[in-house]
């Protein structure tokens, strides 16, 4: 399955879990019920997944901690805040520089149509 096959199924999940529990959830109530879907579907779902930091080949437990990793192909961020900023997006495609992945998925479900909360970086794909 390609990275813009499961972007899409991600965001078809979002848009329906949005639909029935509405914004103003905290972020690990998204995040779980995303991974069960997911999960449910046959997909393989990293969930708080370490990623260190390499640097001069020292490897650096000091990374951060992905909210998903779906099928090693797409790393998704899910926040619950008033409004993305520009430091979101920054961390994101940091996240996905970090992990070699190409595609990234940042998701808020804090916003009245969720259409409007997804934002999709893409690095090398």
């Amino acid at each position: 399955m390609t990275e813009n096959e499961l972007s899409k199924i991600i965001v078809d999940l979002s848009y329906k879990i949005h639909t029935r529990l509405g914004p103003g959830l905290l972020e690990s109530v998204y995040e779980a019920i995303l991974y069960h879907e997911l999960t449910k579907k046959g997909l393989k779902v990293e969930r708080q997944k370490p990623i260190p930091v390499i640097w001069d080949d020292v490897y650096l437990d000091i990374g951060f901690r992905s909210d998903l990793i779906i099928e090693n192909k797409v790393i998704l961020e899910i926040k619950s805040v008033e409004k993305l900023s520009n430091a979101h997006l920054k961390q994101l495609l940091t996240y996905i520089k970090i992990t070699g992945l190409k595609l990234g998925l940042l998701i808020n479900f804090n916003e009245a149509l969720i259409k409007d909360g997804i934002k999709r970086v893409a690095y090398g794909l």
